[in-house]
């Protein structure tokens, strides 16, 4: 319905695909899709050798469950498979009865897709049942909200493969002023996702400066369409042709390995990614 307002929809943190694939002329979307993530993690866990990876997510959800998908094709490509798939619910906090079964199946890595409280639960408790083998996520949680649940030295060593995001070890200088800025006024670190939302502020003046007008919302839109990547963002956009959105209204954020090392994230080193070709297969799809 959102096409046949008289309004811009500047779409922040949503990660499901389709948001993208109806070609709405009047929305945009910073978050990529989870799909384009997850093809990209799934080279990256191929890269390192692992064959056997089992998942643990909240695979009912749309985008978690088209992350794994991106992340199983790839994962094949290279000669691995995904040898068990176990789901989680929002409130689930005890997960052993998946991680027994993913136990038993003897894998040589596990991912987790979801929500981050259910995601520490995991990594602790998989910690707890001496499951000894590599943990990668795709969660975007800060380390506050992972040490509520569970302890550093249970973290150590856990990838986070996701858009890079705000994480302060890879972020620009803009990322690091936002940072500091919301920790002054909020008292609280910024979630590492929180930039989607607040860079759609800058998108939308440079649209309207380059439209001239704040009352015609379809030519708010075309130059929403136009735009360069403003210089106050904080994310770092992968442009399309130059412009900070495609065709699709999509906009590409690079994507990124991060490990906890000694309670922090840390930045490790980019995830394999091509905005451009996924550009043009989003442009195909139409569901």
């Amino acid at each position: 319905f959102i096409e046949n307002e008289d309004a811009v929809m500047l779409v922040g943190n949503a990660a499901e695909r389709s948001i993208t694939t109806r070609e709405i002329p009047n929305l945009t979307r910073t978050r990529p899709p989870a799909d384009y993530t997850g093809a990209a993690a799934g080279t990256f866990v191929a890269g390192k050798g692992h064959k056997r990876v089992a998942v643990l997510g909240a695979l009912d959800v749309g985008f978690y469950a088209s992350y794994v998908d991106a992340f199983e094709k790839e994962l094949n490509k290279a000669g691995g498979e995904i040898v068990s798939r176990e789901a989680f619910g929002l409130k689930d906090r005890d997960m052993s009865p998946q991680l027994t079964k993913i136990r038993a199946q003897e894998p040589d890595a596990i991912l987790v897709v979801g929500y981050v409280e259910p995601a520490a639960f995991i990594y602790r408790q998989a910690i707890e049942l001496g499951i000894d083998v590599p943990r990668f996520g795709f969660t975007s949680g800060s380390e506050e909200q992972f040490t509520r649940v569970a302890t550093s030295e249970q973290m150590e060593g856990v990838w986070d493969l996701r858009p890079t995001e705000l994480t302060l070890l890879s972020a620009s200088d803009n990322g690091k002023a936002y940072h500091e800025n919301y920790t002054a006024e909020f008292g609280i670190a910024p979630s590492p996702s929180s930039p989607y939302a607040y860079d759609q502020a800058y998108a939308l003046k440079d649209a309207i400066e380059a439209a001239g007008t704040v009352d015609d919302t379809e030519a708010v839109a075309a130059a929403l369409r136009e735009l360069a990547v403003p210089d106050e963002v904080v994310m770092q956009y992968l442009p399309v042709d130059g412009k900070m959105f495609d065709v699709n209204g999509q906009a590409y954020t690079s994507n990124g390995a991060f490990q906890w090392q000694s309670g922090n994230w840390v930045f490790v080193e980019d995830l394999p990614s091509d905005a451009a070709a996924y550009s043009a297969f989003l442009s195909t799809l139409d569901d």
